[in-house]
């Protein structure tokens, strides 16, 4: 019995000796990770496309096959029965060199003249055309180019309407006077577009008008979307036969999902939408379509930016929430029992310390501690709650 004892001891010693070299070999190896609990955020975002859907009025006359002359400018908020663009005159080409030749020729002796005082409309039209310049610069895409060639022609002659008025330069004068009266001779006869409706003026129209549009949400949906055949991130095309006027209140964008947030989303729900050009909006859900398991969803936006004007398709990241907080690794959460803990290491003395989780990415959680009535809930005892440790920031803790 005696013998038997002793082999079973030893036997004991052994094996802990084993376990212990094994132990220390393994630390040795992979040495304990630890991390320090710091304030931080987490997302949960989804990368996909989206397509612009606005409330417009495309306007077109008659004399369409002459090209166009722009009233109103590219972006320009007009109200109901403004005169937006008029449809060029049999000569008017002519007469419109000669203009553009009095512009820059106008233009060339503005900028020597010191006389002059700008008003806030002229600085902001100074600054518009600056702008234009130094895109330009930056271009590489002729399409892109010749907008802003038009854009930057249109912005010099409005500056000259307005200063005509207030200079005194009598070469100045008489040039404005010269451009007036060829854009008299313009004026005489032209067809002249009106607006329908108060909005944004753009001349970007790409015949989706009637088809992306608020009034056939029902209709919406990934084969619907499929058939219009569009290109991500294709700028639309300038017209030279008719322009709109876009609703500046209100924008939609539908994007088709099928991820679990999309899956469990719902109407009135809200989230971020940011666009191409990394600028973040609130969205609301305000309708969801669903075809073959996946889901169109369509997004409301009370804001109008370029990139929504001058695109029909564009990249979009669905941001579905964030959340800030005590932001830890998923690697340092242990489940146990539906409660989630993690382990504290204080002057190598290990705590296991009781945390809530408030939200959760595939590496990243929230944490918070429990409150008092929180932990009477989940039915701990006085003593218990007395002695509960806290989740504190800067606390380091053990990566599992």
């Amino acid at each position: 019995m005696k013998k038997s004892k002793k082999i079973i001891a030893i036997g004991i010693a052994i094996a802990v000796l084993v376990y212990t070299i094994i132990t220390v070999c393994l630390l040795l190896v992979n040495p304990e990770e630890t991390y320090i609990v710091k304030q931080g955020t987490i997302t949960e975002e989804e990368e996909t496309t989206g397509y612009i859907i606005r409330n417009e009025k495309v306007i077109k006359g008659e004399d369409f096959n002459n090209g166009i002359y722009t009233v109103a400018t590219e972006g320009q908020k007009v109200a109901v029965g403004q005169s937006v663009f008029r449809y060029y005159s049999d000569n008017e080409k002519d007469i419109e060199i000669k203009i553009k030749e009095l512009n820059y020729k106008i233009q060339e002796l503005l900028e020597q003249e010191k006389n002059i005082i700008p008003s806030a409309d002229i600085k902001a039209i100074e600054k518009q055309i600056e702008e234009n310049i130094q895109n330009i610069n930056n271009m590489t895409n002729y399409q892109e180019i010749t907008e802003s060639k038009k854009n930057i022609d249109n912005l010099i002659s409005k500056k000259i309407t307005f200063i005509g008025n207030i200079v005194e330069n009598e070469e100045i004068k008489n040039l404005i006077k010269e451009r007036n009266s060829y854009e008299e001779q313009l004026q005489t006869g032209s067809e002249y577009l009106k607006a329908e409706i108060g909005g944004i003026v753009s001349y970007k129209v790409d015949g989706l008008e009637e088809k992306l549009t608020p009034n056939n949400f029902n209709e919406i949906t990934e084969k619907y979307l499929d058939s219009l055949d569009l290109r991500t991130g294709k700028i639309i095309s300038t017209s030279s036969e008719c322009g709109k006027i876009i609703d500046n209140f209100k924008c939609y964008i539908a994007i088709t999902m099928n991820s679990k947030n999309a899956m469990q989303t719902e109407v009135n729900d809200s989230v971020k939408l940011r666009i191409s050009n990394n600028e973040e909006c609130k969205a609301k859900i305000i309708q969801i379509n669903e075809e073959s398991g996946k889901r169109t969803i369509i997004f409301e936006i009370n804001k109008m930016t370029t990139d929504l004007i001058n695109y029909r398709k564009i990249a979009v990241d669905v941001i579905w929430w964030n959340e800030s907080g005590l932001k830890v690794p998923k690697q340092a959460l242990i489940e146990e029992n539906g409660l989630y803990y993690v382990m504290r290491n204080k002057s190598d003395i290990k705590t296991k310390i009781l945390v809530k989780v408030i939200r959760q990415t595939d590496k990243f959680a929230i944490i918070e501690s429990y409150e008092t009535k929180e932990l009477q809930e989940l039915g701990y005892s006085s003593t218990e709650i007395k002695n509960y440790t806290k989740i504190t920031n800067y606390d380091e803790i053990i990566l599992q």
